[in-house]
């Protein structure tokens, strides 16, 4: 009878031990260094292999204010030299495109799009 109850409780530990890796690997962030200046956005990653969060940190590298804008989620205008982050979870692979919203920078080349998937 002890040897089953100590087989019963490795089995629950090794259970919830996977369970956790399963939670820690579900709620990974990746974070994207993402550059902004007159009128370009440069990434560290331009995709993400599946569907997942996103920690994009965006750093204003030029002389203009500039915001960046995906799935529906936008940072505040951000200041010459200053930086900005941006928490997007993608639930579904596709295509999302981002922009700058500031009048005329998307139409300058402050557009593309980020790949999920």
């Amino acid at each position: 009878m002890k040897q089953l109850i100590a087989a019963t409780l490795v089995l629950f530990a090794l259970a919830a031990g996977s369970a956790g890796a399963a939670t820690q690997r579900a709620t990974a962030t990746t974070t994207v260094q993402v550059k902004a200046g007159e009128f370009y956005f440069k990434f560290s990653k331009s995709s993400l292999a599946k569907p997942g969060s996103v920690s994009f940190v965006v750093k204003n590298v030029g002389h203009l204010a500039h915001d960046f804008k995906i799935a529906g989620k936008k940072t505040p205008l951000i200041q010459p030299g200053k930086s900005a982050t941006l928490s997007v979870t993608f639930t579904k692979t596709g295509s999302y495109k981002y922009l700058c919203t500031v009048p005329g920078h998307a139409a300058s080349g402050m557009r593309g799009t980020f790949v999920v998937g």
